[in-house]
């Protein structure tokens, strides 16, 4: 199913590129709008919506519905991958025995260092 989809996007996605090029652009008509003939064109009176416009909105809509499908299926576990046999999933082997933590060494303590002061006092005279 996935792989129909997938081309049924790819289908739809150059169709959709197809049908936009072939469409003239807006800012043809606004070149000639700015003469006296056309200026009520710019700030309403959009016409009616031409076949190529209506064909680019359903083509839009199936892109979107295909992207989001194959977003949703992609999400989902895979059945075919991960299974083995008999449909149920292949045994995990469990990680190899830790060694035992060992304890902790703490280092020895140390004797506070005495400062280099005479032991008599030195008088001066």
């Amino acid at each position: 199913m996935t792989i129909a989809l997938t081309i049924l996007h790819v289908i739809v996605s150059l169709f959709l590129i197809g049908v936009v090029l072939l469409q003239s652009g807006k800012g043809a008509e606004m070149g000639a709008s700015f003469g006296s003939s056309g200026s009520q064109s710019v700030f309403g009176a959009g016409g009616r919506t031409s076949f190529l416009s209506k064909l680019t909105t359903s083509a839009a809509v199936i892109f979107m519905l295909t992207s989001l499908t194959l977003a949703y299926v992609s999400g989902q576990p895979s059945s075919s991958s991960m299974m083995s046999g008999k449909g149920k999933a292949a045994p995990v082997q469990a990680p190899a025995a830790a060694p035992a933590p060992q304890k902790a060494v703490t280092p020895a303590p140390v004797a506070p260092a005495t400062p280099a002061v005479p032991a008599t006092p030195v008088q001066k005279k």
